[in-house]
C-alpha cells in the first residue's frame, strides 16, 4: 500500500477498533495495535491459488499477557468482532480472498509481558470445505453462511424470519455452490431482487444487495 492508503487505512481502523474503547485504553496496549499487526500477518502470509486468487489467513489467535487478558475481558466479544471486521475491510481493499470465515480468538501466554503480544495466523477452510460468506441484515447483524442452505421467509422456522406481508412463507434460500453461494427463489409471490434486478437463481458476489419484500440485505464474500 502507498503511504496515503496506509494512513487512510489506519484512520479507518482507529475509528473502527478504538471507538467505544478509547477511554478504557488511554495507556498500555491499544486495540489498534492488534489490528495493524493482524493485517500485516495477512500481507506476509498471502499466497496464490490455482485460479490466480490471492489467498490470506482467516483464523487468528492473539496471544496476550495475563494482565492484558484481564484488561480486555469485559469487551473481548466486541473487540474480536471489530478485529474480524478490520480483517475483512483489509481483504476488500487489497483484493484478498479467504477460504473460510474470519475468526479471532484471544489466548494467554505466561511468556509475554504486559503490553506485548503475538499473533498466529492460519488458513482454515469453512465447514464442509465451503468458502467464506455472510449475510448482513439491516440491523448490522452478520449471519454466517455454511454448508447447509439458509432459508428466508415469513414462517418462524426459517433461519431468517421476516414479518412482512410481502414475504412468502418460504421465500428464498441461499445455498452453497462450489466455493461460493447462490440465492434461489422458492416460488415466492413477490420475487427476489439482486442489485435491483428480479432473479430466480443467482450466484452471489461480494457486495450484492438482496431485496426480499421490504428488507434489503448485503452479501459479503469475505
Amino acid at each position: 500500500m502507498t503511504p496515503v492508503v496506509i494512513r487512510a487505512f489506519e484512520n479507518r481502523l482507529e475509528r473502527m477498533v478504538e471507538g467505544t474503547f478509547a477511554r478504557a485504553f488511554k495507556s498500555g496496549l491499544r486495540p489498534v495495535e492488534l489490528g495493524r499487526r493482524l493485517t500485516r500477518e495477512m500481507d506476509a502470509d498471502r499466497s496464490v491459488d490455482v485460479n490466480g486468487n490471492t489467498i490470506v489467513p482467516n483464523e487468528f489467535r492473539v496471544w496476550l499477557s495475563a494482565a492484558d487478558i484481564e484488561r480486555f475481558a469485559a469487551m473481548s466479544d466486541r473487540l474480536t468482532s471489530e478485529l474480524c471486521e478490520a480483517a475483512r475491510e483489509h481483504a476488500r481493499d487489497e483484493g484478498y480472498r479467504f477460504i473460510g470465515p474470519v475468526r479471532v480468538s484471544f489466548a494467554q501466554s505466561d511468556r509475554l509481558h504486559t503490553g506485548t503480544f503475538s499473533i498466529e495466523a492460519e488458513l482454515a477452510e469453512g465447514e464442509g470445505g465451503i468458502g467464506a460468506g455472510s449475510l448482513i441484515l439491516p440491523t448490522r447483524q452478520r449471519v454466517p453462511l455454511g454448508e447447509r442452505p439458509l432459508s428466508i421467509g415469513r414462517l418462524p422456522e426459517c433461519n431468517i424470519t421476516l414479518n412482512d406481508p410481502n414475504v412468502s412463507r418460504h421465500h428464498a434460500e441461499i445455498r452453497p455452490q462450489g466455493n461460493g453461494f447462490v440465492i434461489v427463489d422458492q416460488g415466492s409471490t413477490n420475487g427476489v431482487k439482486v442489485n435491483g434486478v428480479r432473479v430466480s437463481q443467482q450466484v452471489l458476489v461480494d457486495g450484492d444487495q438482496i431485496t426480499i419484500g421490504n428488507t434489503r440485505m448485503v452479501f459479503e464474500a469475505s
